[in-house]
């Protein structure tokens, strides 16, 4: 949002210079400006006070390619998923549509209202596709055989943590654009800010106590 905000003032500083700027242009500008980070912030950032500083990610949807590569890495699991941070639904649909039992985890209630009133219209039972308004980081994701998760680069450790100490052994973990650091990846899809990433959990665990071994010897 702050990058939009500086190309436009400075494609206006072209067309006016800054020491007489008109003021009905400006005006206009102030207006819209507010209206673009009001639609956003509406979005962004309801929950946000609830959340540790450290694990705070704002919403940004997933791309419809994303959405198909984790679809592509998900084929021929099924079970329980649980999608983190699941902002409008758009992954939790696609899943329960695949055959999924589906939770997605989303602390912005405008975006869980959004999702549920989707799901409804939709005719989408709550058997395949729940909608919560739940924090993940203090939610137990043991019964979840397959998890989803599109975040940011700054949460990706703590996150791992979470999920090796709680997921089980045969657990599937995906995320999109961001990896998990110092994990093995099963399989990848997709390339650049589409690119999407596939785990499994026995094989992190196998990968890491040798790591360890290593290097307690």
């Amino acid at each position: 949002m702050e990058d939009s905000i500086e190309v436009i003032l400075q494609d206006y500083g072209k067309v006016r210079p800054t020491n007489k700027p008109h003021p009905v242009l400006s005006a206009c500008l102030g207006t819209l400006l507010t209206g673009l980070y009001g639609l956003w912030s509406l979005f962004a950032l309801p929950g946000f006070r609830k959340i540790p500083f450290n694990l705070k990610v704002p919403y940004l949807p997933s791309s419809k390619v994303q959405t198909l590569n984790i679809m592509q890495l998900l084929e021929g699991r099924s079970g329980r998923l649980a999608d983190l941070g699941s902002g409008d639904g758009r992954l939790v649909f696609a899943a329960s549509s695949a055959g999924f039992q589906c939770t997605g985890f989303e602390i912005n209630s405008i975006l869980v209202a959004y999702a549920r009133s989707k799901a409804r219209w939709n005719g989408v039972p709550s058997s395949q596709a729940t909608f919560v308004k739940k924090d993940f980081w203090k939610t137990d994701l043991s019964t979840y055989n397959n998890v989803t998760a599109f975040l940011a680069p700054g949460v990706m450790a703590a996150l791992g943590e979470k999920l090796l100490k709680e997921l089980p052994e045969d657990a599937c973990v995906i995320t999109s654009r961001f990896p998990f650091p110092n994990w093995p990846q099963q399989s990848c899809v997709g390339s650049g800010l589409d690119q999407t990433f596939g785990y499994d959990i026995s094989t992190v665990r196998a990968h890491l106590r040798k790591e360890l071994r290593a290097f307690v010897c």
